[in-house]
């Protein structure tokens, strides 16, 4: 009779050390799955923003070129940095450090593309006078702090999952569950993410003054070479 009652007292000792664990393991998970949720949502947030920069662009090159209708280099290096950025794809779910790194440079050629043009735009007062350039300029710019922004909040959004998932005991239910820490956005200065791109137009050369009685300063040549217009191809391409 007594090994009876010991026995059930041991059954029922297992039984709620059991349920103990169980509830404490749902607790973990449910305190993991929100965390992973943010990761997501701040993700897409981020991909919003590069894509409605990405959207800007045309509108933006086909203003600038018809000011500066010989700077197709220029133009020609923003529109397949452009294409390229939009070609790379990052699962949501399962975003890997080659991904992220990937989208990362991909981005940070469009950044560096648009810097430049908005150096050779300098050298066209006329441009920026105009309405539809100021416009498109202060939506770029305004984008660029979107991009800051939601880049922000998806390094906190990783920070806050990772310290979750590598923290004891709660990494156990993380590993039983299949999550294991993020990729993060990376750079050479942590500063830098905390604001936008800047461009100093201070250092930009001047513009050659125009030769008395002529109508342009580019020579036949050069104008011939830029009715071929690549940037304007591609644009027409669907890029």
């Amino acid at each position: 009779m007594k090994k009876g009652i010991s026995g059930l007292i041991v059954l029922i000792i297992i039984v709620v050390v059991l349920l103990l664990v169980v509830s404490w393991g749902v607790g973990i998970y449910n305190k993991i799955v929100p965390l992973n949720e943010k990761v997501a949502t701040e993700w897409s947030n981020v991909e919003t923003q590069y894509q409605r920069r990405a959207d800007l662009i045309p509108n933006f090159v086909n203003t600038v070129k018809g000011a500066a209708e010989f700077e197709q280099e220029t133009l020609t290096r923003v529109i397949e940095a452009r294409a390229k950025a939009t070609s790379v794809t990052v699962d949501p779910s399962n975003i890997t450090p080659e991904q992220l790194q990937q989208f990362q440079a991909a981005q940070g050629e469009v950044s560096s593309a648009l810097a430049r043009l908005m150096v050779v735009v300098e050298r066209y007062p006329e441009l920026k006078a105009t309405q539809n350039f100021r416009d498109l300029q202060a939506q770029l710019e305004g984008t660029e702090n979107r991009i800051t922004v939601a880049r922000n909040r998806y390094i906190q959004a990783v920070q806050d999952f990772n310290v979750t998932v590598r923290r004891f005991p709660t990494n156990l239910t993380a590993m039983v569950f299949g999550y294991d820490v993020k990729p993060n956005f990376t750079v050479e200065n942590e500063a830098a993410i905390a604001k936008p791109p800047a461009v100093d137009f201070g250092k930009t050369p001047a513009p050659a003054a125009p030769t008395p009685g002529k109508t342009s300063a580019l020579p036949d040549d050069t104008k011939s070479a830029a009715v071929a217009d690549p940037a304007g191809d591609l644009l027409k391409k669907g890029y």
